[in-house]
């Protein structure tokens, strides 16, 4: 540990010598590096803005939907329910929601409207990440509430006159005869122009009658682990086709991640992008270190001359190079963290985000590794040269 410590305190001391020499260097070995993190992160962040986009449309890896439809028709809603619960508490399943779409006849300004309405359980906010511009997700209150809870998107919000959530406001539902359901949440529009469109549970759906005679049936969505999947699935498949022997059962996976990653090639795109980005600082940085070997072929020889072996001249001129590129690539992390970090970098690449994630560590790790990795390698050559110096030449250099 002796020799370590010294050596490397003798490259800090060589480094405070011949600071401006190869100040350049460290700089551009700091911006090589701040680029390199700053394009991880950031592909990062765009790679998980997609996935978290892919997870609000098909649920999270892995998602199994369940489907049951009857030749007739004419299955009993309560059967199909029932079979559903059983299934989740067979397999344990933690989050399983159903979902329907129906349309519910909603009291506007200008007239009733029948809205396309999502009807859904608690679980399914955590599955599909679904994501809310005000208000709040539903609760276990919701479900036991005389009151149905609603939560609508922007435009429903718009056409409502935009009520503040905090006032509790109410929308009239008409069925048979007005019912008021509490506004809890907002969700952001899919695309310019989206029509009003809303979400309730699936237990005040059913308590207040409003899918009537004949509605379609609701699906059961389940977010299980991708690796239990498939023999999970094939499992239920026969439970479902034994109870329901004259229906059709479809279950199958629904998330993004189905069919392999697609989000494989822009990871490797960064990847590529970042080793590029590498290559250019690590070229920089040997040119600039052969050239102060060349200058210090004299003071290698006389450090020969006094005793110093070939292993502490190569490891003290390597370790240069080293311990420059470790401090040049700390400074290059902190300059990505303060420009991936920034509100307006995030809002540009984070847009749809509901759960913007944290700087990735893999990023800065990969930035300092790859820094100390290009000192090393920048050093490896020099550090060659400068053994192969003779005593007597050198001193005559």
């Amino acid at each position: 540990m002796t020799g370590i410590v010294a050596l490397l305190v003798e490259a800090w001391a060589e480094l405070r010598i011949h600071k401006t020499r190869i100040l350049l260097a460290l700089i551009g070995v700091a911006l090589s590096v701040a680029a390199l993190t700053t394009v991880v992160g950031l592909g990062n962040m765009a790679r998980e803005g997609m996935v978290q986009a892919q997870e609000q449309s098909g649920g999270r890896a892995a998602t199994v939907s369940v489907e049951v439809f009857s030749a007739t028709g004419q299955d009993d809603p309560a059967v199909l329910q029932a079979a559903f619960d059983a299934l989740v508490e067979r397999y344990a399943v933690e989050y399983a929601s159903r979902r329907m779409f129906a349309q519910v006849p909603f009291q506007f300004p200008h007239g009733v409207v029948a809205t396309e309405t999502t009807v859904v359980d608690r679980s399914y906010g955590e599955m599909r990440r679904v994501n809310l511009a005000g208000g709040r997700w539903f609760t276990e209150a919701d479900a036991a509430a005389l009151a149905p809870a609603v939560i609508i998107n922007e435009a429903f919000h718009r056409q409502l006159g935009g009520p503040d959530l905090t006032a509790n406001p109410v929308v009239q539902i008409f069925q048979q005869r007005p019912i008021a359901a509490r506004v809890v949440g907002i969700t952001p529009d899919g695309y310019e122009g989206a029509m009003p469109a809303a979400m309730m549970l699936t237990s005040q759906y059913e308590r207040w009658g409003l899918g009537g005679e004949g509605g379609a049936p609701p699906a059961l969505e389940m977010w299980v682990p991708a690796d239990v999947e498939p023999a999970l699935s094939a499992a239920m498949t026969g439970d479902l086709q034994a109870q329901f022997p004259d229906a059709h059962v479809n279950v199958y996976r629904s998330d993004y991640a189905a069919w392999g990653d697609p989000f494989e090639g822009i990871q490797w795109a960064v990847g590529g992008i970042a080793g590029l980005v590498l290559l250019l600082g690590a070229v920089g940085l040997l040119n600039i270190s052969m050239v102060t070997v060349k200058y210090r072929v004299r003071e290698i020889g006389i450090r020969r001359s006094f005793g110093a072996t070939s292993g502490r001249i190569f490891f003290g001129v390597m370790l240069e190079s080293v311990v420059a590129t470790f401090v040049a690539g700390v400074v290059g992390v902190m300059l990505a963290v303060a420009v991936v970090k920034s509100p307006w970098v995030q809002e540009l690449i984070a847009q749809g985000i509901s759960e913007l994630p944290p700087f990735p560590v893999e990023a800065a790790l990969i930035g300092i590794g790859a820094a100390t990795a290009v000192g090393a390698l920048a050093g490896l050559i020099p550090a060659l040269v400068a053994v192969r110096v003779k005593v007597i030449d050198a001193i005559r250099y």
